[in-house]
């Protein structure tokens, strides 16, 4: 059987790692005259494959076979990903072995070369690659906080494949802090903990828990996995913690339990800056096939703040309707589909305001917090504070934390904006159409 053939020379090409995960869950369906009719477990899978593999696919064919020989592509969902479960509800994938690595299903685009790297996301990304090179100048706990929306799980899962491709004999744990608690629980129950407390403390490498934040209010979790994290970090094992609140803002912590998660590093994912927006509209828009001109990439960096899903969902409505419409994406369409989003406009911040009014007067964000006196700079500055204060409930103090300034220069530039408004006509109409670019 062709197949059977082609998988075995696959074997003999890719690491073991790599092969088990996309290539031995492949089925051939259907090999005649016409071709091979290949099966993949989902439609995540199958474009991951065709993307990366089907071309080392077609060549080795062209090897073995002298005839050309076509390859099609489906999905069917009687073909599971061989993804096995350990028996406590968490998954393991193909290719690691059994009481070594449990991780929880991957996104298969969830890599670091995927991943948009900005001022607003740059820490966290140079972080997590130390991390998974084993590189401990960063040190060996990274604590990443963030929105939904913002990167925490890709990093995260970027991590855990590029540790899998690189050094796929190391000892993973990858799961959700309600996982963990789940876990636990049935250990306590089954009086199984010491086999529940070993798989970490003596079978892990690497432990990476996500939505540290849902633990508020959960002490015996709390306690158990601090034990775990004590263990980990002196023994100088790799630990990633992500949470969708800041440290000093989860209630219900045990102090102690804090002070060990924030060991190490700790750092931010804030919502992408103008340029990152548009690099990564660009990026996807490019991997979906979707041709957009600079002046729809400015709209919808100009429109889509913060959580990148929302652009990842008004990218895939702009493909869907210009294919069934025949015809190329303009600003009309672009803004209806901006329309039809739920929960469009996005909320506005202090930092989307202050990126946009960056953007409109071609004045830098460094600009924006240095101490220049410049009227260039000092005139955005305060009708960026300004209008802050008339769309957010932010106070003085953390509007001024955004441009490095404390709430009296606030309290000063929202006096002196409604001042000129009143006296000067080309300001007040300035203002006016800022207001109105910002409620679109």
């Amino acid at each position: 059987m062709l197949w059977k053939t082609i998988k075995q020379s696959l074997n003999d090409h890719l690491p073991e790692s790599e092969f088990c995960l996309w290539i031995q869950p492949i089925t051939c369906v259907k090999e005649d005259e016409d071709g091979l009719e290949l099966a993949c477990p989902d439609h995540f899978f199958s474009n991951w494959v065709e993307e990366r593999y089907l071309g080392l696919i077609k060549s080795r064919i062209g090897e073995i076979s002298n005839d050309p020989v076509a390859v099609r592509l489906t999905v069917d969902e009687n073909t599971p990903l061989q993804i096995e479960h350990d028996g406590s509800g968490q998954l393991r994938l193909p290719g690691v072995r059994t009481g070594k690595t449990h991780v929880r299903s991957l996104h298969p685009a969830y890599t670091f070369d995927q991943f948009m790297v900005g001022e607003s996301n740059m820490l966290a990304r140079s972080a997590c690659d130390a991390i998974a090179s084993n590189n401990l100048s960063f040190g060996n706990c990274l604590f990443m906080n963030s929105d939904t929306g913002l990167g925490k799980s890709h990093l995260t899962q970027g991590v855990v494949h590029q540790v899998m491709q690189s050094a796929p004999a190391t000892r993973m744990q990858y799961l959700t802090a309600q996982q963990f608690s789940a876990e636990m629980v049935k250990g306590i129950r089954n009086k199984t903990m010491e086999q529940f407390s070993g798989k970490f403390i003596n079978g892990c490498d690497i432990l990476l828990v996500e939505d540290v934040h849902t633990l508020t209010g959960k002490s015996k979790t709390q306690e158990e996995l601090n034990n775990v994290l004590d263990y980990l970090i002196k023994s100088g094992k790799r630990v990633v913690l992500t949470s969708a609140v800041p440290p000093r803002k989860l209630k219900g912590l045990d102090e102690d339990f804090r002070s060990r998660m924030t060991s190490g590093l700790v750092t931010s994912i804030e919502a992408p800056e103008y340029a990152t927006r548009v690099s990564i509209i660009r990026h996807k828009a490019e991997r979906s096939d979707l041709a957009l001109t600079d002046e729809l990439v400015d709209f919808l960096a100009s429109n889509l703040h913060g959580d990148i899903r929302r652009t990842e969902s008004a990218l895939i409505g702009i493909k869907a309707k210009s294919c069934l419409r025949g015809a190329v994406p303009d600003m009309d369409l672009v803004r209806e589909v901006l329309h039809g989003m739920v929960g469009s406009p996005a909320t506005l911040t202090g930092q989307t305001i202050r990126d946009f009014v960056g953007c409109q007067f071609n004045v830098s964000v460094e600009e924006l917090q240095s101490r220049s006196r410049k009227r260039a700079v000092t005139f955005p500055r305060q009708v960026a504070m300004f209008l802050t204060r008339k769309y957010t409930r932010e106070s003085l103090a953390d509007i001024g934390s955004y441009y490095n300034r404390d709430h009296s220069t606030v309290l000063h530039a929202i006096k002196v904006i409604t001042r000129d408004m009143s006296r000067k006509t080309s300001i007040r109409e300035q203002m006016e159409l800022l207001c109105s670019k910002l409620k679109q």
